[in-house]
């Protein structure tokens, strides 16, 4: 029998007296060719174990100085919680209550004494075709694991080049994106949310205008007033951007695709585009609808100069409970108003 790379299994005796440890490693090269290690001073166990990194331990529960529970505890702490490392119990005469005892302590199976060969050769059979089992499962998850990684970077990289691409199309240097993503983090932390979410804020944010990508310059770059029509073909950019970074289910592209389709909502529900209000509209997305007016205001855009930054901060202030959430524009102005905030922000 072959372990899951290919080679001779590795097992581990832990046994008191020599007699059993020959016999067992008698019975075990005649069926697995194992690679077998061993001890009989129970002491010796855990560093015979990390040393040896065996695929079965089998482990006497009768000897002295430390008793086959207490091996088990330090072996236990020694084996990672995805991987599975069975161990067989070893007993001359183990009851009812002693066979719980072993199995409720995290063994696998155990094997009475004096050794029955085709018992023995049965038991630890199952247990390594069992392990070899479980350590290909593991690598198929860990495979898949790192594909939808890769998938979802992947994606997620395209899409970022598409937000810079429509920045240099409006404000020529493709900068907004990244203040954008900045300022969204602040807000976040100011609110208190969790690290891995302000995290996946920072990195969302910047996408919040990828549907841009599909407006035609006419409308996208037009310095005067939008008719009714072109308006419409505006506001498509939320539901489009949103369709562009879907299909991904990993929380950073949901996030991504929540704020796309919801950061031009507002607070009292006359926003686009499904007329959400108040806490209907993801919190990512108020966060980021703040922070990307006042950026947007505060530099210059095709059909506008910049506002000076006073003036950016009474429009938020006069906008707070119809277009902004209120709990959003007070975080953020106290991000405004703290000279420290634009020592960790990398604006240009």
């Amino acid at each position: 029998m072959l372990a899951h790379n290919g080679k001779p299994p590795k097992i581990l005796i832990v046994d008191d007296e020599q007699a059993n440890v020959h016999a067992l490693e008698r019975i075990l090269q005649r069926v697995t060719r194992a690679d077998l290690r061993s001890t009989i001073d129970p002491r010796t166990a855990t560093a015979l174990y990390t040393e040896f990194k065996p695929d079965l331990v089998l482990l006497d529960l009768q000897m002295p100085h430390l008793d086959g529970f207490g091996v088990l505890d330090a072996l236990k702490s020694l084996i990672d919680a995805d991987t599975y490392v069975p161990i067989v119990m070893l007993d001359g005469e183990m009851g009812p209550e002693t066979k719980q005892r072993v199995l409720s302590s995290g063994a696998k199976d155990f094997l009475s004494k004096p050794f029955d060969a085709a018992e023995v050769q049965l038991r630890v059979t199952n247990q390594l075709e069992t392990r070899a089992l479980q350590v290909e499962c593991e690598g198929w998850r860990r495979n898949a694991r790192a594909r939808t990684r890769e998938l979802g970077g992947a994606q997620l990289e395209t899409v970022e080049r598409l937000a810079m691409a429509i920045e240099y199309r409006e404000d020529g240097t493709g900068e907004h994106t990244k203040r954008v993503g900045q300022w969204s983090a602040l807000l976040a932390e100011a609110m208190g949310l969790p690290e891995a979410n302000i995290m996946e804020i920072r990195l969302a944010a910047p996408l919040h205008d990828v549907g841009k990508i599909a407006i035609p310059d006419r409308i996208l770059l037009k310095p005067g007033k939008l008719g009714a029509e072109e308006w419409t073909v505006m506001k498509a950019h939320t539901t489009i951007g949103a369709k562009m970074v879907s299909g991904a289910r990993n929380s950073l592209l949901l996030t991504a695709e929540a704020i796309a389709l919801n950061h031009h909502e507002k607070w009292d529900g006359s926003g686009y585009p499904r007329n959400l209000q108040a806490e209907a509209i993801p919190l990512p997305a108020r966060i980021v609808a703040v922070a990307d007016a006042f950026d947007a205001m505060t530099h210059r855009r095709p059909y506008r100069e910049a506002l000076p930054e006073h003036a950016a901060v009474a429009e938020l202030r006069r906008c707070a409970r119809s277009h902004f959430d209120p709990q959003c524009v007070e975080n953020f102005l106290r991000l405004v108003e703290d000279p420290g905030t634009r020592s960790l922000l990398e604006l240009s």
